[in-house]
């Protein structure tokens, strides 16, 4: 794992403190359908056979260990965060789960490590609410995001969303509240992590919003799917090949 010092963000000190418990909880508080969630992301993201692939915000590493579970042995993948404690739980992860060698790095979004035009898809899962909800960076990661990826090659993101439906959206927000937020921050010790959870989630973009956001970016062929009714969504854009 290559580290190197970086810039404090306003989230870094919150995902430096949850590592010990953060799988845990999201399987509790998901009825394990973050990991569903992820299984449907891996097969878009290996969609096409692409030979080098970026974890994104990897976390404890979930999304790159399933990729290279599923991925042949030939693809490269490697993963990117820039909380260490959760990399430390990802590489420890990795060597019992994965058949072959998954690269993580220490890093920033918004200043990634790697050359222009380097990997055919960048996947993230439920980490880009936080690199663009509120956040004054958001057009730097969209950006940095961008420059990573080869012309024509694919961004995809699983993340919560905005169910449709006016009684899903109030039981989701409802849920949030009353579940997510005061059980995640008791089991955790973290209140503040989950607080912030919740408050992200109840008020992130519906989809059409998002849609924007990433068009106005510079992404073509921006396509979303709705996940138990809009509860998450899957995105799927591509850089536009010109570039």
């Amino acid at each position: 794992m290559d580290g190197n010092n970086k810039a404090a963000r306003p989230l870094q000190k919150m995902f430096m403190a949850v590592p010990s418990s953060y799988d845990f909880l999201n399987r509790l508080l998901t009825i394990r359908l973050d990991q569903v969630w992820r299984k449907k992301a891996v097969r878009t993201i290996l969609d096409g056979k692409p030979e080098r692939i970026l974890d994104l915000c990897t976390g404890t590493g979930d999304l790159a260990i399933m990729l290279r579970k599923h991925a042949s042995s030939e693809t490269v993948i490697e993963a990117l965060d820039y909380s260490l404690p959760m990399l430390e739980v990802a590489q420890k992860k990795s060597l019992s789960k994965s058949p072959s060698e998954i690269k993580f790095l220490y890093g920033d979004a918004a200043s990634m490590p790697f050359e222009d035009n380097y990997f055919d898809v960048v996947g993230i899962a439920f980490a880009f609410r936080n690199l663009t909800y509120k956040n004054p960076d958001r057009d730097r990661f969209l950006e940095e995001i961008q420059r990573v990826l080869k012309p024509g090659g694919r961004f995809v993101a699983v993340e919560t969303s905005q169910p449709t439906n006016a009684v899903m959206r109030f039981l989701f927000r409802a849920y949030m509240r009353l579940i997510t937020k005061p059980i995640g921050g008791l089991l955790s010790g973290h209140r503040g992590a989950y607080h912030y959870l919740a408050h992200s989630a109840i008020n992130y973009y519906q989809a059409p919003e998002l849609k924007q956001i990433l068009l106005a970016a510079g992404f073509s062929e921006v396509n979303y799917q709705h996940l138990l009714g809009g509860v998450a969504g899957l995105w799927e854009c591509r850089k536009n090949r010109a570039k």
